[in-house]
């Protein structure tokens, strides 16, 4: 009898993992229909359609890079060691489990969404959300959880799908981890034959933490909003594009608010208000974004240009621009509020040459924190100007090959210039060009 029990368990688990493969090879499907695909016998399919909405997907990203000088600070994966020039590292590993629930025309009622990443520096979650939808027209949804922000087209292209290793400097700076704790409303009809099928709208609150913080250190929400243009067909051409809003902020956890104007020298500097009302008020967060993308397809594969520029209001320190997880403090002390102009964009150059297995990629993007100074200014005695105020740019340039539909590798070359400012460490280039081997796989 514990012989019989033994088999029959072994049984149902080689059973359960032959399920879960099955879905893990059409993870491309949004629902994944396992009967006509594998000629599951009647006698199965009771069970089955407890797994059948059921999709599993992942990539694994293991690179290798080498950077110009040793402790290079870079935006490609994270800064060097301080004694360390070269490195491998397991970049992203994630897996992705998705419930969907169908309504009784097929199409999405409810969705499931966790994904986890596991690397050398620890494992974290990267989305934990529920979406409803609206079943009657079904044009409507609303999400809750940890997910991406609905801002800009590279924030929201997956990092498996990304031509480049990393996003540009500006994305990491101000959307770090690309998620935040919310709820967003979005109007995206799921029948092809509604007018506005090609049309989605999102907008939502969020904590505005994003991944960096535990929890939301004040009481100050963002708003942002996002209409996207989905691809039309015209010829053997695509054109797509959106409009990106972002209005938020956070508290000030000081009296003291710096915003540039000009000193009695004629200087650029950073003016200081130091009334007792700015305690606890919050500063201004205001982002705008548009973007759009053209491809062409040819007997060799695509042809593709994108571009995208943000401008606005960031708040942040005397040091940094970057949206901080907790309120800015030194041990303890909290820090000044410095509100700065930014602008920056991103401009992709897609081709595959010979075949689709080969493709080159172009990418020039730059981030300038304050557009109110220039590299002359920064480092001048008594403007209060910084490092955070410089100005960086990035050309990168590579190599994609891609063995089959779930492995490429890539080569890739980020050459990172910025302003030659009056700060020590900053008065020629800065040796932080990083070289790039990635393979990638996912399933």
């Amino acid at each position: 009898m514990f012989l019989l029990n033994s088999l029959i368990q072994r049984k149902n688990l080689l059973f359960i993992f032959f399920v879960f493969l099955v879905n893990a090879g059409f993870c491309q499907r949004y629902l994944t229909d396992i009967d006509s695909s594998f000629f599951i016998k009647d006698t199965l399919r009771p069970f089955l359609k407890r797994f059948e909405n059921i999709r599993i997907t992942g990539y694994m990203q293991p690179q290798f890079q080498v950077a110009q000088a040793d402790g290079a600070q870079t935006y490609s994966g994270g800064n060097f060691s301080q004694f360390s020039r070269s490195r491998f590292m397991l970049r992203r590993a994630r897996i992705k489990v998705e419930y969907l629930l169908p309504s009784k025309q097929n199409l999405p009622k409810a969705q499931f969404v966790f994904q986890i990443d596991a690397t050398e520096r620890g494992v974290i979650v990267r989305d934990m959300f529920i979406r409803l939808f609206e079943t009657k027209k079904n044009n409507f949804s609303m999400s809750a959880g940890f997910f991406a922000r609905p801002f800009g087209f590279e924030v929201n292209l997956g990092s498996a799908s990304r031509e480049t290793p990393e996003r540009g400097r500006m994305s990491q700076i101000l959307m770090p981890g690309e998620r935040d704790i919310g709820v967003i409303i979005s109007h995206e009809p799921q029948d092809k034959n509604n007018k506005l099928f090609h049309l989605k709208f999102d907008a939502g609150f969020f904590n505005g933490q994003g991944a960096s913080g535990s929890t939301d250190f004040d009481s100050h929400k963002d708003f942002i909003s996002r209409v996207t243009i989905k691809p039309y067909i015209i010829n053997k051409s695509e054109i797509s594009g959106g409009l990106s809003f972002l209005r938020g902020g956070w508290k000030n956890g000081t009296k003291y608010v710096y915003s540039n104007g000009i000193n009695s020298g004629g200087d650029k500097v950073f003016v200081v208000d130091s009334a007792t009302a700015n305690l606890g008020k919050s500063s201004p967060r205001h982002y705008y974004g548009a973007d759009v993308q053209v491809k062409i397809k040819h007997h060799w594969g695509e042809t593709e240009w994108r571009a995208e520029y943000w401008f606005g209001t960031q708040p942040g320190t005397a040091n940094s621009t970057s949206n901080p997880g907790t309120l800015p403090n030194a041990n303890g002390t909290a820090l000044p509020t410095y509100v700065r102009h930014f602008d920056g964009a991103f401009f992709y150059f897609l081709q595959n040459i010979i075949n689709i297995k080969h493709q080159l990629l172009l990418k020039y993007d730059w981030y300038d924190p304050n557009i109110k100074v220039k590299k002359a200014d920064i480092g001048k005695a008594g403007t209060n100007l910084t490092a955070a105020d410089i100005k960086y740019s990035t050309f990168g340039f590579g190599y994609v090959y891609h063995f089959n539909p779930q492995t490429k590798l890539i080569f890739y070359y980020d050459m990172v210039k910025n302003e030659k400012t009056l700060i020590s460490n900053a008065t020629a280039d800065q040796k932080d060009d990083v070289f790039t081997c990635r393979l990638q796989f996912r399933f």
